[in-house]
């Protein structure tokens, strides 16, 4: 069955692709949740409507994201552990402790979209990436610092 997709689904391609399915898969699964809807001519007509819906709805949260992305840019973060012999951290600093840090600076980001390249176990500065909406990526400094 052909069918065209309402919105972006990593499996199978994005807004407006025509793509090929399994019947059972498009009449159970993509077609109630509105991920997708079946191929017709009539239907090729809301699909331009929903493209250019779901590009004004893109472009407004990437403005957003790009927004709060500047304001991170600003923010910085203490985050007092425990520390050994050699300046070394009784455990690591978490994506979860940062984003708690982030909600007490009334910023409310979701611990997986904070991407840790390395795992932070001794003392210093350190800028992590805070992955956005919108393919922005917003960077907040933390100061790891002794208890």
């Amino acid at each position: 069955m052909k069918v065209i997709l309402r919105q972006d689904y990593e499996k199978l391609g994005s807004v407006g692709d025509v793509v090929d399915v399994k019947d059972g898969y498009a009449r159970n699964y993509l077609i109630p949740r509105n991920i997708a809807y079946q191929a017709s001519p009539n239907s090729l007509l809301q699909l331009e409507e929903e493209k250019k819906q779901h590009v004004r709805r893109q472009e407004k949260e990437k403005r957003s994201s790009e927004k709060l992305a500047a304001e991170l840019e600003k923010v910085s973060i203490t985050i007092q552990m425990n520390v050994g012999e050699d300046d070394k951290l009784f455990g690591s600093v978490t994506s979860q402790m940062i984003a708690d840090s982030l909600k007490e600076k009334g910023f409310t980001i979701d611990k997986r979209h904070i991407e840790l390249e390395d795992t932070i176990k001794a003392l210093g500065i350190y800028t992590v990436d805070v992955r956005l909406p919108g393919s922005v990526i917003g960077k907040v400094k933390v100061w790891v610092v002794r208890e």
